[in-house]
């Protein structure tokens, strides 16, 4: 008999992927890291998948975003993605929303894990406060641009990054917001100086690693509670 996720079985057992199965991932972010967290949770069999963007897909995307091609630009990140998740599962259940996540953003939603792929600090900063406000377990992607050495990517607490500017700064505002300490993606490698004001360089294979990172510490805390 057919089953898409065989490979993942022999990795996680039939409990494993029953757990998988009954959870639900939020993905706030669809660009560049958000993207491929969101096709790796697809693939690996979880059932619910919340996907929150505001942005619609530009030709400058499809250097490092998994659901831009030449077809998608101009249509919704959220539109793209639901429909791609739907062909690679069509048995997970999708919600799809269009939204600029901020401190004013109401959602009706109660995920088992959150996935944090914003570029916007203020919104990611907002999403922490949601998350802890509920007590849901969440990881954050910090800056991926300028970078080019995949293996300098890692999973640490925000207290303990190093090198990262974004996670610095961050640091500070969790800290002054009084929110506990949490796990993140980053890099230690310095990065690339740049002469573009407010435009930085990135490639898919660190950007979509940093997404496919964070998926997989998702996995991994749903397959261990």
């Amino acid at each position: 008999m057919s089953d898409r996720l065989h490979r993942t079985r022999l990795l996680f057992g039939d409990t494993g992927i029953e757990k998988l199965q009954k959870a639900t991932v939020m993905i706030v972010g669809c660009g560049a890291v958000g993207s491929f967290a969101v096709e790796a949770l697809a693939r690996t069999g979880v059932g619910k998948l919340i996907i929150i963007d505001s942005d619609v897909i530009e030709e400058s995307n499809i250097n490092r975003q998994i659901f831009a091609t030449d077809t998608t630009i101009e249509m919704p990140k959220v539109d793209v993605a639901r429909a791609r998740i739907h062909d690679i599962n069509p048995d997970i259940l999708v919600t799809a929303i269009r939204t600029f996540f901020d401190d004013s953003t109401e959602l009706n939603v109660t995920p088992d894990f959150v996935i944090d792929a914003i570029d916007t600090v203020p919104s990611k900063i907002a999403l922490y406060k949601w998350c802890v406000a509920r007590n849901i377990p969440f990881i954050s992607s910090m800056g991926a641009a300028r970078k080019t050495n995949p293996s300098c990517i890692k999973i640490a607490k925000l207290s303990k990054t190093t090198v990262c500017p974004l996670a610095a700064k961050i640091r500070k505002m969790v800290r002054d917001a009084n929110l506990p300490d949490f796990d993140v993606v980053y890099s230690t490698e310095p990065a690339a100086p740049t002469d573009v004001a407010r435009v930085f360089g990135s490639i898919v294979t660190v950007t979509g690693i940093f997404g496919l990172i964070a998926a997989n510490h998702a996995i991994n805390y749903i397959i261990n509670h």
